[in-house]
């Protein structure tokens, strides 16, 4: 079957044999994968190394495993995968059906695809670590709202608890995106103390942060006490600052699960199944900006381009 994969050249067109699948899989066809920063990422560090790339994918079940249940044949699906195996940039993907939903009947297959990690992650920060629910009050902070975990943390917040929801954005399009998503007022992130407190002078219940260095400082200031950050990046900051008003700190990782094959694996699968129900009643919307019909190894070098720019809004999508 043909993949994309990762090379010395860069991605480039690849035969490679049918996936083998393990008890709990499915076997998918892929029909579109959206690219995220982790998939820049591994592919620029992968040097000569051979990797199929792909964490966010929308395709239609082909086969079942022998202890996969709640799928058949024919099943339209979205899901994220899983970092420690072969991604979806191929013709055919073996997923573990426990991280797997059935795909919203509202979207297209491209804006299917673009949605399962940010909504992972934003889903798990918001509910899982900060413990946020339909009566949950207080000001969230989401930095980098534009982007495409925000984007989704923004409409979660905003449809499933009662927060108020205050967004960095820099540029015009960008407070234009943030606000139409429902976040309550936008600030640019370059004067993220003063433009904060002079919305919430009292300062923040918690923040959502995936560019943690150099902002320890401002959170610090920002967050009351006992209040939370919930961060996805890779940086290992000096968390010191937070200690006086006893801040917690959260690590949101949504491949945790897969990799480690937790007791609550399949947390993630019903978790797709509840958002796809958002989606269907319009209380979620796709955050697809940009679709690519180019589903080869040209077509998805234009989509790191485009991601490892760094300045696009919402999701880029590659579909056949």
């Amino acid at each position: 079957m043909r993949a994309i994969a990762t090379s010395g050249a860069g991605l480039v067109d690849v035969e490679v044999p049918e996936p083998t699948l393990r008890p709990h899989d499915l076997l998918v066809r892929v029909e579109a994968v959206s690219v995220n920063p982790a998939d820049v990422k591994i592919a620029a560090g992968a040097g000569d190394e051979r990797r199929i790339l792909g964490f966010d994918a929308a395709g239609t079940v082909v086969r079942t495993g022998p202890e996969a249940t709640g799928f058949e044949a024919g099943d339209e699906v979205y899901y994220a995968g899983d970092v420690t195996r072969q991604g979806a940039n191929a013709d055919l993907h073996a997923v573990d059906a426990r991280i797997v939903g059935h795909r919203p009947r509202s979207l297209s297959v491209a804006q299917a695809a673009a949605v399962p990690l940010t909504t992972i992650t934003a889903w798990e920060s918001l509910f899982t670590h900060l413990g946020a629910h339909q009566d949950t009050t207080g000001t969230l902070l989401v930095v980098g709202a534009p982007g495409g975990v925000g984007s989704m943390l923004v409409q979660l917040a905003k449809q499933l608890t009662s927060l108020r929801v205050i967004g960095t954005a820099a540029r015009g399009e960008t407070h234009d995106w943030v606000t139409r998503l429902g976040a309550d007022a936008t600030v640019d992130r370059h004067t993220l103390v003063e433009s904060v407190k002079a919305l919430a002078p009292d300062g923040v219940e918690a923040v959502f942060s995936p560019f943690s260095e150099g902002n320890i400082e401002a959170y610090a200031e920002l967050v009351k006490p006992f209040g939370h950050v919930v961060a996805i990046d890779d940086h290992h900051p000096d968390l010191f600052p937070l200690k006086s008003k006893s801040i917690a700190w959260h690590w949101e990782f949504m491949f945790t699960h897969a990799m480690y094959e937790t007791p609550d694996m399949a947390s993630q699968g019903r978790l797709l199944d509840e958002a796809a129900a958002h989606f269907d009643a319009g209380r979620l919307r796709s955050t697809l900006t940009t679709e690519i019909d180019d589903f080869t190894a040209a077509g998805l070098r234009r989509a790191h381009e485009l991601v490892g720019a760094g300045s696009s809004i919402g999701k880029v999508v590659v579909r056949r």
